[in-house]
């Protein structure tokens, strides 16, 4: 499940129905997403998409998407770096970003305009839409693994609109997920 920190302000929110209701007047859509029917860890692409196909359907009715595909990203991808590049710095799209979390994490720092940056760190089963103009940015956690379904209205995808105000060079991409939770009989 998603967790939702807001550094300028020393604050965390937690819980689906906390969080839906943090990013909701920004614009931004949270939920959580289970497939229609279970996949396996190692499943192909087309398989995935199958088992999301009733969700797909639904946000593409509601969005104008037409087109949805997989990303599949691990340490070892080639280029990783140069990719997580053109992510990981303020920019925005002419179009909605639509991410199904399928396994990895990361962090979306949100940043709507006059607004404290928003740093909403996604897993598996978390869905989220940054709308089309919305300040934002991405990093991968520690383990520099992702894999998502992405849904577009342009079949090309989109193109990044780098803001160059530097804004994202104040954050860290840090992930506070179960990861970073003690085990209950750990000692501390």
């Amino acid at each position: 499940m998603a967790i939702v920190t807001i550094p300028e302000q020393g604050r965390k929110v937690e819980g689906e129905d906390a969080i839906r209701a943090l990013l909701s007047p920004f614009g931004v859509d949270y939920e959580r997403a289970e497939p229609n029917v279970p996949v396996g860890p190692d499943a192909p692409a087309d398989e995935l998409l199958a088992a999301y196909k009733a969700k797909i359907d639904d946000l593409s009715a509601r969005g104008g998407y037409v087109t949805a595909d997989v990303i599949d990203v691990f340490p070892t991808t080639a280029g990783l770096d140069a990719m997580l590049n053109r992510f990981n710095s303020e920019h925005w799209h002419s179009e909605d970003e639509v991410r199904f979390i399928i396994e990895g994490r990361g962090v979306f720092h949100i940043h709507p305009e006059g607004q404290p940056v928003l740093a909403v760190e996604v897993g598996p089963g978390d869905l989220i839409r940054v709308p089309a103009g919305i300040h934002h940015w991405f990093d991968l956690c520690a383990d520099r693994r992702i894999r998502a379904i992405r849904l577009f209205k342009d079949p090309a995808g989109w193109t990044p609109n780098y803001t160059l105000t530097g804004v994202d060079k104040n954050f860290q991409p840090l992930c506070f997920g179960p990861a970073y939770i003690p085990p209950a009989n750990a000692a501390v």
